[in-house]
């Protein structure tokens, strides 16, 4: 999704975080409950990276060829398309990872009611980030309208973008998170962290490139004027 438009970084999200000091025993636990063989684990594992490679794949091609816009005569059909698509692959992920869920074990330590509000908790403040970044970006602005050339007029600074980089990821990455705890799960936490490296990965690979279309479309301003 768009982050091209996200205003200044306060908080940094998950980008700025050293995974070389993450706790390995903490990993090796997980490790322990789950087992990464299951085809309902292999599956999910795919669904999450897959989603943003697709997405990156389709988009730069798009901006490249023009080929959707031009297949569904106008760049913003081509995007509605391609956003629902996204969503529909979205909803496979999530259906994808609560199956994996339900098909191993819980960790007793995490399968008590504090646990339970405290993952609802983060539910609740990730559809917070998700949403409200939904209701700044828009549409387009979310699902990779500037590789189709619909671009904003200027860089997107109110909430939720005033306090988090990339909030749509993040906030997404929170849901799992705490949809996990919910249900006790280690396979589920072990799959929020997949969920995490992979946009970690993305958006490393998509900011360079989406501020590149906006230094474009400012130059070009620039000469206009």
């Amino acid at each position: 999704m768009s982050s091209s438009v996200a205003g200044p970084d306060c908080c940094g999200g998950l980008g700025n975080i050293d995974f070389r000091q993450a706790d390995l025993c903490v990993m090796t636990r997980l490790l322990g409950y789950v087992d990464i063989s299951d085809p309902h684990f292999v599956a999910a594992v795919l669904a999450i990276t897959f989603n943003p490679l697709f997405w990156n794949v389709v988009a730069r091609w798009e901006q490249k060829t023009h080929k959707l816009s031009k297949a569904f005569r106008s760049p913003y059909l081509a995007c509605y398309f391609l956003g629902c698509v996204i969503l529909l692959l979205n909803f496979l992920r999530s259906h994808c990872f609560t199956q994996a869920m339900l098909s191993q074990p819980k960790m007793e330590s995490l399968d008590n009611p504090t646990a339970y509000r405290a993952g609802l908790a983060l539910l609740g403040v990730g559809s917070v980030f998700v949403v409200s970044s939904f209701l700044a970006l828009g549409f387009t602005g979310t699902f990779l309208g500037d590789y189709f050339g619909i671009l904003k007029e200027a860089r997107v600074t109110t909430f939720p973008f005033s306090v988090l980089d990339n909030p749509m990821y993040w906030g997404s990455t929170a849901n799992y998170l705490g949809w996990a705890i919910m249900h006790a799960s280690p396979a589920g936490l072990l799959l929020t962290a997949v969920v995490a490296l992979v946009y970690v990965v993305a958006v490393l690979y998509e900011e360079p490139f989406t501020a590149e279309i906006y230094r474009q479309k400012a130059s070009q301003s620039r000469k206009r004027s």
